[in-house]
């Protein structure tokens, strides 16, 4: 494990990760750095923990409004996705359950 010192909103954080992945995690802080501050900037949201959340919920809107560049999946986002894998478990359980009696 590695350890990386790293700075969110002025505040210092010291931060572990595997070996190789520092890069990776500094641009990941960066990202964070930046949606946080402009939060704050904004001056809508005061503290630290809600602008945290504030962040948290825009990037994971982000990611699950991200679609995949190429492929059979391209049409569809993250969100999407997991709503059809969510689907396909219940129709395969289904099947599967009269299976079950069998063993």
């Amino acid at each position: 494990m590695t350890r990386v010192d790293v700075t969110i909103m002025g505040h210092a954080y010291k931060l572990s990760c595997n070996d190789g992945e520092e890069a990776a995690l500094r641009d990941a802080v960066a990202y964070l750095d930046a949606k946080m501050c402009a939060i704050h900037d904004a001056g809508k949201i005061r503290g630290n923990d809600r602008i945290a959340v504030m962040a948290a919920l825009g990037i994971a809107a982000e990611l699950l409004a991200t679609k995949a560049p190429e492929g059979p999946l391209s049409a569809l986002t993250m969100a999407q996705v997991q709503q059809q894998i969510a689907a396909m478990h219940t129709v395969l359980d289904s099947a599967l359950a009269p299976q079950e009696n069998l063993f």
